[in-house]
């Protein structure tokens, strides 16, 4: 049983920087991030593939956030910069088996407890 284990969330003011890890033993998996905001559901953030490390993001966060790996660590990063107050959520990694990103929640295999961000003005 693989455990994406997060780390990193916090407390952070608007137009600030945060940067989350993901560590998850075992094979290489596709990896991504999900978030989900209070009384709203879990969505697709960024995500990065395990064959060509291509990424994907979802369109509030392009330009802003940046997913990247450290493969020799198996640990994924989301370095969010430009925060906003709409970014608060709990951010969720995920794992999947195949080699392409997908943004649906049901395509992933294993879930992280998640880890709370806070935007404040």
């Amino acid at each position: 049983q693989v455990q994406p284990v997060e780390s990193g969330g916090g407390l952070v003011q608007a137009g600030g920087s945060l940067t989350l890890s993901c560590a998850a033993s075992g094979r290489t998996f596709t990896m991504a991030w999900f978030r989900q905001a209070p009384g709203k559901e879990r969505a697709f953030v960024a995500g990065i593939s395990w064959t060509d490390s291509n990424t994907v993001y979802a369109d509030s966060v392009e330009g802003r956030f940046t997913i990247f790996r450290d493969s020799s660590k198996r640990t994924v990063y989301l370095q969010m910069t430009s925060l906003k107050p709409e970014d608060t959520a709990d951010y969720y990694c995920a794992a999947r088996h195949g080699g392409m990103v997908q943004t649906g929640l049901k395509e992933y295999d294993y879930w992280g407890q998640g880890t709370q961000v806070t935007v404040s003005l």
